[in-house]
C-alpha cells in the first residue's frame, strides 16, 4: 500500500513540475499577430508552396474559341476521348446480334424463371 501511495505522489510531482516545460514563450495573440504580418509581407503562403515562393500567374495564349476549335478537331480525328481513357486508345464498339425486343424478352424470361433478379443482386441472390 505504501508503494502505491509513493508512486502516486511521484506522479503528481512530475505532473506539477513538467507543466512549465510545455509552456510557450508567446501568447496566442502574439503568434496570430506575427502570422498576419508575415502574410502581409509575403513571407508565407497558403497551401503547400514554400514560404516566399512567388507563382507566375497562368495566362493562356489562346482565346476560348481557339481552344474549343482545337478540341473539336482532336475529338473528330480520334486523338482524344471523353472520360479517363488514354488519348488515341481505340475501343471496339460492342455490337449486338439481337434486336432490342429479343433481348428484353430473354431478360423477362430469365427474371420469371428466377435465374436473375432486378437490381444489383447476383443471379439467384437473396434480396436484402
Amino acid at each position: 500500500m505504501k508503494m502505491k501511495t509513493a508512486l502516486s505522489l511521484v506522479a503528481a510531482a512530475v505532473a506539477l513540475l513538467s507543466h512549465n516545460a510545455f509552456a510557450q514563450d508567446k501568447s496566442r495573440a502574439e503568434v496570430k499577430e506575427e502570422t498576419k504580418k508575415a502574410v502581409k509581407a509575403g513571407e508565407t503562403k497558403a497551401g503547400e508552396a514554400a514560404p516566399g515562393a512567388k507563382e507566375a500567374p497562368m495566362k493562356s495564349t489562346k482565346d476560348r474559341a481557339e481552344r474549343k476549335a482545337e478540341t473539336a478537331k482532336a475529338v473528330k480525328a480520334g486523338e482524344t476521348k471523353a472520360g479517363e481513357a488514354a488519348p488515341g486508345a481505340k475501343e471496339a464498339a460492342a455490337k449486338s446480334t439481337k434486336a432490342r425486343a429479343e433481348v428484353k424478352g430473354e431478360a423477362a424470361a430469365a427474371v420469371k424463371a428466377g435465374e436473375t433478379k432486378a437490381g444489383e443482386a447476383g443471379p439467384g441472390g437473396a434480396k436484402k
